[in-house]
């Protein structure tokens, strides 16, 4: 069982322009300074075993090799990389990264082909460079954890995006349900799905994963529709998180702030055997959508 965990936002900039992005809102913030983020890392250390750097994109950073440097210095027994996986399609970049002190890489893949993922990305390229970093990434034998944000486009391809995964040797990929903010709120009607719809799909990606041995995992959707895979669902399994970045942003508990602040519950839960451990979705999906299509299970 892992330890408590960092979450340090390194910044908003980015080169990509997700469609769905949720930190579109903060981008004119540009990026952190890496004084502020070894403060960070110093600060932590004390009641965190664990660090994660997440952006925008932080491989983009001039300093990206130093901030990993740093947080090897300080003795983090994982350093995880999120990141959109551009950067590593250089085979170079990769081993320097490793070389830093990385153990643990979580690039996004959000399409079973580059048409489908370069019209998210809003980056025609993105997909080529995306896939052949998981590639390079593998042939050094690191471990890789792979994300998929689940939207409109996307959703009825999920077991296709989970063959793709398993050819390309992940460890581990998960199945993010949308979150409707940035620019998924902006453009909610042509990005977000219902998740009535979306779950049968994002269910057979899970068992595709799981046929072929690796471990996989499904975020913001309610347990109510994901019956059979409850021991899948993300929100179970996501260590103890505190998180630093900007302001509104910091918080040395990130499930409590999760579940208060960012999900929702409905009148119809309290019947559900699954009420104590499930968070609900996402709090802004139903000032659209409403809540109907939660049914307890009983």
């Amino acid at each position: 069982m892992r330890g408590k965990r960092l979450d340090i936002k390194t910044g908003f900039l980015c080169n990509n322009n997700c469609v769905f992005c949720v930190q579109a809102d903060n981008k004119s913030n540009g990026n952190r300074s890496y004084d502020d983020i070894i403060m960070d890392l110093k600060d932590s250390r004390e009641r965190c075993d664990g660090v994660v750097l997440t952006g925008g994109e932080v491989t983009i950073r001039k300093d990206f090799f130093d901030i990993i440097k740093y947080a090897k210095k300080l003795k983090y027994k994982t350093i995880q990389v999120q990141s959109n996986g551009r950067m590593f399609s250089s085979i170079d970049f990769c081993k320097k990264t490793i070389e830093a002190g990385t153990t643990e890489f979580s690039p996004a893949l959000h399409g079973y082909c580059a048409e489908q993922h370069d019209k998210l990305t809003r980056d025609k390229g993105s997909f080529e460079q995306t896939t052949k970093g998981i590639k390079n990434l593998k042939s050094l034998g690191a471990f890789v954890l792979a994300n998929t944000v689940v939207v409109k486009q996307n959703y009825k391809d999920i077991p296709r995006i989970a063959e793709l995964l398993v050819k390309l040797k992940v460890d581990q990929f998960q199945f993010a349900y949308v979150h409707p903010m940035g620019n998924a709120w902006k453009n909610f009607k042509d990005v977000v799905p219902k998740i009535s719809n979306a779950a049968p799909c994002i269910l057979k990606g899970l068992e595709i994963g799981l046929k072929n041995n690796i471990k996989v995992m499904v975020e913001g959707v309610p347990y109510c529709l994901t019956k059979g895979f409850e021991d899948n669902v993300a929100e179970k399994n996501i260590p103890n998180t505190e998180i630093k970045g900007k302001n509104h942003q910091n918080t040395l508990n990130y499930t409590k702030q999760r579940k208060e602040l960012g999900k929702i519950k409905f009148p119809q839960c309290g019947q559900c055997r699954f009420d104590s451990i499930c968070e609900g979705p996402w709090k802004e999906y139903p000032e659209i959508y409403g809540s109907e299509e939660f049914k307890p299970i009983i």
